[in-house]
């Protein structure tokens, strides 16, 4: 974030305080930025208070910024007298579409020209969003993050039909300040991408579920001690690409892409054209430039190994119980 950036953002509005506002107020507060949070629920502010405390040791743990303080929270109930001075809005009010829609158009008309409005929604596209903005829709996004916000790095960023992309590029600056990993999608869709992958696996386990095959507790049992622990580190490409051996990605399609085909899923998969096979195989490629499979393998291998002790610390009851 450029020195410019980071001095024209100092005040920080959050609109709805759930978990998910919560849980920004809390990673704002910590990173020494002074909060304002507005919710119309007269116990809004006695349980955001109470949940930014529950936090703060985390935080501590994980290195305050200079000036950190809980003490820099103030609530204002009215949105447009909470907006009016802020340069950076995240809205989290429920996910209903209605609600959003006129709750940030109302943000719009109060904000500032040039204030960042961002919406932590899972699944509403922007554009969607932006519609009824009147003043300046150029500046409403998607920042989508993972619960708990104060600790989860990964925030998706998306644009609308009418967002500039300067202020998308300002957000990520932002974001990367506050320690996050803020990830441009190109292209809006329902549900953004991680939470579509992770909606694939969430309807895959509820039809082995209903099925019979396995309870909840084996199917969570399977992504714990299974793919969760190489996801953590690659994620599902390279994980593939380094299934393929040395050739990579390019041998595991060739030996097992057709198998996309076969009926064990009950979700269908893409065509894999050779189009497409060839988009998985130069950007797995691309992704391990420069980089050997026997160095992947031992970085691998180390961070299994100290992700099983840390998992055994810090859930010890996570353990894969005897057939019924």
């Amino acid at each position: 974030m450029t020195a410019e950036e980071q001095t024209s953002i100092k005040n920080i509005t959050v609109v709805g305080t759930g978990v998910i506002g919560n849980g920004w107020i809390t990673r704002f507060l910590a990173n020494g930025y002074h909060v304002t949070a507005s919710d119309p629920d007269p116990a809004a502010e006695e349980r955001t208070v109470a949940a930014v405390k529950q936090a703060w040791p985390s935080m501590e743990k994980v290195g305050l910024a200079e000036g950190a303080s809980i003490n820099n929270l103030s609530f204002e109930p009215d949105l447009a007298q909470a907006v009016k001075d802020a340069d950076f809005i995240q809205e989290n009010v429920p996910e209903r579409e209605n609600l959003k829609r006129q709750v940030i158009a109302q943000i719009d008309s109060h904000a500032p020209k040039g204030a960042i409005i961002a919406s932590s929604t899972s699944g509403i596209l922007p554009s969607t969003l932006q519609a009824d903005c009147e003043i300046q829709p150029a500046r409403v996004m998607v920042a989508h993050p993972f619960n708990p916000v104060y600790l989860m790095p990964l925030v998706e960023l998306v644009g609308g039909k009418q967002t500039e992309r300067n202020f998308v590029e300002k957000a990520e600056s932002f974001y990367n300040s506050l320690h996050m990993k803020p990830l441009i999608i190109e292209h809006e869709i329902e549900g953004h991408v991680a939470d579509r992958l992770m909606e694939a696996i969430w309807r895959e386990a509820l039809h082995i579920v209903n099925d019979g095959v396995a309870t909840t507790e084996e199917v969570d049992a399977s992504i714990v001690y299974g793919p969760g622990l190489r996801w953590a580190l690659m994620g599902p490409f390279l994980t593939l690409h380094m299934g393929g051996g040395k050739q990579g990605m390019r041998h595991l399609l060739e030996q097992f892409g057709p198998a996309l085909k076969l009926p064990w899923t009950k979700l269908e998969a893409p065509e894999l054209t050779d189009e497409l096979a060839e988009k998985v195989i130069t950007g797995t490629e691309k992704q391990t430039e420069n980089v050997s499979m026997e160095e992947l393998e031992e970085r691998r291998d180390q961070f299994l190994i100290e992700l099983q002790e840390l998992l055994e610390k810090y859930w010890p009851a996570a353990t894969v119980k005897g057939s019924r």
